[in-house]
């Protein structure tokens, strides 16, 4: 009896904190890594939606920008994926608000939760940069990887490596160590700034950066990858007119005829052999237009690496060059706006010299201010008497001259 009672209360208890847990209100908010409000130009960022709650619920997860409940129109350097938010290859437009609402079940579920949201800041500085060995975005499961923080911020305080996977989330270890556990690495004992891993594997994926108390580096994405061909490009963002060299590398052997891609367009085909698995391009003078996503592929469509963003830096003291007709356009901009800012002048000059010149003409001839003022008659006598004034007149006058000839 005692047991059927107990058990009766331990089931009434479980079916309450059910209820309870059901009528808790989830706690939605959106991480960014690296962490703060501040990113940079060709900056990797990346931005996770977590969920607070004690229900064992399974969630779905949608993002807005800018406005919340609108939808999400994406670029290629923008990918989502549950939970997750990546932007590659940061610039200007990429500031602004973010939102994450997560929702009970499937996408059509009417419980839904969203976040406050998070201000992002494109700054326009350029701030230290890590150094990484291969210095490509991508490399292959068991080589080495040699990641070493800013070489000009060495003597700050302190320097802690920081890494944020898919797998494990965010993790971090400081050069003051005798190791760079947890990141599973060696500190080389001449460079102390520099965390040496022997052989990476798909734990090694993610983005770095390093942070101390004068501010964080870039945070740069590598990808570990098991595949059978990678692409080797600049990790870091390049700067109009640089030169570029593109590697497409095979894991085991090298084809005869390898393609590349840039935003899924072929663009050039090698047909070469290399004793070290590499096929190369190169591009001159690189400009705006070189930036985007690019791959290689074997011909026969076997193998193909995974993308990967080329970012392109504007330089500012580069002359951008027009064609005639746009300079003709300038032109006639140019002398359009200044005859609108020299009309103004030209009509007080012309008011201004005017009014000289008839003062200096005021004394060669009357004008109608000079002439006596004559009353005008107001009445029909007046009129009349005006008419007998002047008979009168033209009378003496004609006396005058018979009695005085010659006056």
């Amino acid at each position: 009896m005692n047991i059927l009672f107990i058990s009766t209360l331990l089931g009434v208890a479980a079916f309450v904190v059910q209820i309870a847990a059901s009528k808790e209100t989830p706690k939605v908010s959106v991480s960014v890594w690296p962490s703060g409000s501040n990113i940079y130009g060709g900056d990797s960022v990346s931005l996770q939606c977590r969920v607070v709650s004690g229900s064992p619920y399974v969630w779905s997860y949608r993002w807005f920008r800018h406005k919340p409940g609108s939808g999400l129109t994406l670029n290629p350097r923008h990918l989502v994926s549950g939970d997750r938010y990546s932007i590659t290859g940061v610039t200007r437009e990429d500031g602004g608000s973010y939102w994450c609402q997560a929702g009970r079940g499937g996408h059509n579920s009417t419980a839904v939760f969203l976040s406050q949201p998070i201000r992002l800041f494109v700054s326009e500085l350029l701030p230290p940069s890590l150094s990484v060995t291969p210095g490509s975005r991508q490399i292959f499961r068991g080589e080495r990887l040699t990641v070493r923080c800013p070489v000009s911020l060495i003597n700050s305080s302190r320097w802690t490596l920081m890494q944020f996977s898919q797998d494990f989330g965010l993790r971090s270890t400081n050069f003051h160590n005798e190791s760079c556990s947890p990141l599973e690495g060696a500190v080389s004992a001449d460079t102390p700034a520099t965390c040496v891993f022997a052989s990476v594997y798909s734990g090694n994926s993610g983005l770095y950066w390093c942070e101390s108390t004068e501010g964080r580096s870039h945070a740069v994405s590598i990808t570990v990858s098991y595949g059978a061909i990678i692409l080797k490009s600049p990790i870091l963002t390049v700067s109009e007119g640089d030169q570029v060299v593109l590697l497409c590398q095979y894991w085991s052997w090298n084809h005869n005829k390898t393609a590349f891609f840039k935003d899924g367009e072929q663009v050039i085909t090698h047909s070469s052999f290399s004793p070290d698995r590499e096929i190369m391009i190169i591009i001159d003078n690189v400009t705006q237009a070189d930036e985007g996503f690019y791959k290689c592929a074997s011909m026969d469509g076997g193998m193909e690496s995974p993308e990967s963003w080329l970012s392109v830096r504007r330089n500012a003291s580069a002359v951008t060059a027009v064609s005639p007709h746009d300079t003709w356009k300038w032109i006639l901009l140019s002398c359009g706006i200044g005859l609108l800012f020299l009309l103004p002048l030209i009509v007080w000059l012309l008011y201004h010299y005017r009014n000289q010149f008839l003062l200096r003409c005021g004394c060669c001839r009357f004008s109608k201010e000079d002439l006596p003022a004559m009353q005008l008659p107001q009445t029909k006598q007046d009129v009349t008497e005006v008419q007998w004034d002047l008979s009168w007149m033209e009378m003496s006058n004609l006396l005058d001259k018979r009695l005085y000839p010659g006056s």
